[in-house]
Order: structure tokens, then C-alpha cells, then sequence
């Protein structure tokens, strides 16, 4: 598995491509927007898209996702069934940011324990709410890499004062569930520079383990 990340919007939400070195094919999570560029990319990189992946229903993550699967003849896999409202959302949210966004029906919601395959990369689906109700992570074990959306960051966690966010369900989804997968996992954020889980156990002042301890 091979992975490019390609930061797209004004709000320079990370996209990224990955692929299967095996096969060239690949996948694009959160083409939120700038398509040209994720097009390019992608034709520079000579993979072969094989599917579009959504994390969660922010017009940054998912707003042009849907003209790019109908432009491509792509599928689209995620989020979660819990983030259609934010998805139905799309074309009034799209105005009020001064972005293009449009609303789209994925051709299959996914939920915790999911896989989603791409040529011959098998990734696990793990439900995190919290930021949205819906947000999934996509961990590929062998890599020990997981693309994480806006649960995580450098130093930083999702934001959950949106409609429908919940801070506690997001401590407990980067706790319970991410946090097990191991210390020397890497992760792509949403947002900004990608870091390992151990790392922010040690430093990140929302979710490392002697902040939350003292609680």
C-alpha cells in the first residue's frame, strides 16, 4: 500500500489517495473539492481509481464527492448511516461556506467492523462518533496506517460543537478504539500534519493518557 496525501479546499482538508501496489488500483477518501487537482494528481500518480471513500458528511470532506463519482462512474463507501443529514445538507451548505457542494446517495453506508476492499488491500471500518455522529476511520493493519478524518490530530481532536457532535462519544471512540490499535500506528488527519497514536498519548493535551488520568 502506497498513500499520497493531497489537501484540497479552502479549508485544506487532507484527501488522500492510496492505492495497491499490486494491482494500481486505488481509492480517494474525502475528494471534498478542488477536482481538477485531485484528477491530476491521481493521473500523475498512473493508478487506476476504483472506488471514492467518505469518512463523514462535512462539506469539506464530501461536497464534490458525489459529481466526481458520476463524472468517473465511481462507487462511493461511507460514512456511516448516522451522517445523512449531513450529506442531505449539502447543497445549502455548500452557499453559506462559499463552496460547491452537492448532496449524493452512497452506494453503500457503512458501519463498525465493516472492510472495504481496493485491488488487494483489505481495510477495517471503525464507527467513531463524536465530531459527527457518523465518522468512520479506515485502518490498514499491515501498513499501520489509519486515515482518521477529523477524530484526530495533531495535538488536537475533532471539534464536537456541531449539530449531533458529542465530545464524550469522541474521547471514547479515540480511547476505546483507535488507541488499541497500537502506539506505532501512523494516521493521516483530516487536517494538518499526520503523527502516530503513541505520540499523542504522550503529548496531545486533550487525550493523553496522564491528562485523562487526572480527570
Amino acid at each position: 500500500m502506497k498513500a499520497a496525501i493531497i489537501p484540497v479546499t479552502p479549508l485544506q482538508q487532507n484527501c488522500t489517495l492510496f492505492w495497491c501496489t499490486e494491482t494500481n488500483k486505488a481509492a480517494l477518501v474525502d475528494p471534498g473539492g478542488d477536482l481538477p487537482k485531485l484528477k491530476a494528481a491521481v493521473a500523475q500518480t498512473g493508478v487506476e481509481l476504483e472506488k471514492l471513500l467518505v469518512t463523514h458528511g462535512h462539506l469539506d470532506h464530501c461536497g464534490q464527492t458525489g459529481m466526481l463519482a458520476q463524472e468517473l462512474g465511481l462507487p462511493i463507501e461511507g460514512p456511516h448511516e448516522e451522517d445523512r443529514f449531513w450529506i442531505a445538507q449539502l447543497d445549502d451548505d455548500g452557499p453559506r461556506w462559499g463552496m460547491e457542494a452537492h448532496t449524493f446517495e452512497p452506494d453503500r453506508w457503512l458501519k463498525d467492523g465493516d472492510t472495504i476492499t481496493v485491488g488487494n488491500l483489505t481495510l477495517d471500518v471503525i464507527h467513531c462518533p463524536g465530531h459527527t455522529p457518523g465518522h468512520v476511520v479506515f485502518y490498514h493493519a499491515p501498513s499501520r496506517l489509519a486515515i482518521v478524518g477529523d477524530v484526530l490530530f495533531q495535538g488536537s481532536i475533532g471539534r464536537t460543537d456541531f449539530p449531533r457532535g458529542n465530545h464524550a462519544d469522541l474521547i471514547n471512540a479515540i480511547t476505546q478504539k483507535l488507541w488499541p490499535l497500537g502506539d506505532d500506528v501512523t494516521f493521516i488527519p483530516g487536517h494538518g500534519a499526520t503523527s502516530q497514536f503513541g505520540y499523542e498519548r504522550k503529548t496531545n493535551m486533550f487525550v493523553a493518557d496522564d491528562i485523562l488520568a487526572a480527570r
